[in-house]
């Protein structure tokens, strides 16, 4: 099995870094309140001087959105939705120990992280335009059709785990109570995303090691090197 972005992602994008680990073993047994609470004051920190929408993270993202022909507030990054909400509610609803600790560290970051079941991918992940093909599930079970030239997270059955790059993720490949093997990404488009991606995924890496003891280890692609491997 397989991740990367596609040459027409790198080329129309080439500022991107990406971040990716795979973890094997999660469980749901595990306490994560301490770190929690550390990335989220991390987060309250940075909000405290500036709006979500005013962070270089979240500002390179919305380039991204309007490049791609999107209304960059009508349609936001996971990151700056996070944010959006830990701002106005002090707090995000309580999920999964390994999705709550990414959520935390995508706070902190303000960089978007998606987890993905890899027992619910069919041989490789992409991030690639649609086709007009791909299936997308909602998490309230219902399906959708990308538009072509959408950016898709996409399998090789042609299902579409993340529509809009960025934007929102599949219920299909949602962590679940079972699952137990999973594929992290990390993905920045800011001037210092290269320092922060290696930040974020050594981090993540070593809080997954301790409360797992899974042994993570996290890689950064580029365009010459676009593929992990897992």
């Amino acid at each position: 099995m397989h991740f990367q972005h596609s040459t027409d992602i790198w080329r129309d994008f080439p500022e991107l870094v990406p971040g990716v680990m795979s973890v094997a073993g999660v469980t749901r047994d595990v306490r994560v309140d301490d770190r929690l609470a550390h990335y989220r004051e991390i987060a309250a920190k940075r909000l405290a001087t500036a709006s979500e929408g005013e962070l270089p993270e979240i500002r390179a993202w919305r380039r991204a959105f309007s490049a791609m022909g999107l209304k960059p507030t009508q349609y936001r990054c996971a990151s700056e939705s996070l944010l959006r909400r830990f701002r106005k509610e002090g707090a995000l609803p309580r999920l999964h120990p390994l999705i709550d600790l990414c959520n935390a560290v995508s706070l902190a970051y303000a960089v978007p992280v998606a987890v993905f079941d890899v027992s619910r991918i069919s041989s490789y992940v992409e991030v690639r335009y649609a086709a007009g093909d791909e299936t997308y599930v909602t998490f309230s079970g219902e399906t959708e059709r990308p538009p072509a030239g959408e950016v898709v997270f996409a399998d090789a059955d042609a299902m579409a785990h993340a529509r809009r790059w960025t934007n929102r993720q599949s219920g299909r490949s949602a962590v679940r109570d079972t699952t137990t093997d999973v594929l992290i990404v990390a993905e920045a488009l800011h001037g210092t995303a290269r320092a922060d991606i290696e930040a974020l995924t050594a981090g993540l890496a070593g809080e997954v090691r301790a409360l797992w003891r899974a042994t993570p280890e996290p890689v950064l692609l580029t365009a010459s090197a676009p593929r992990f491997t897992f």
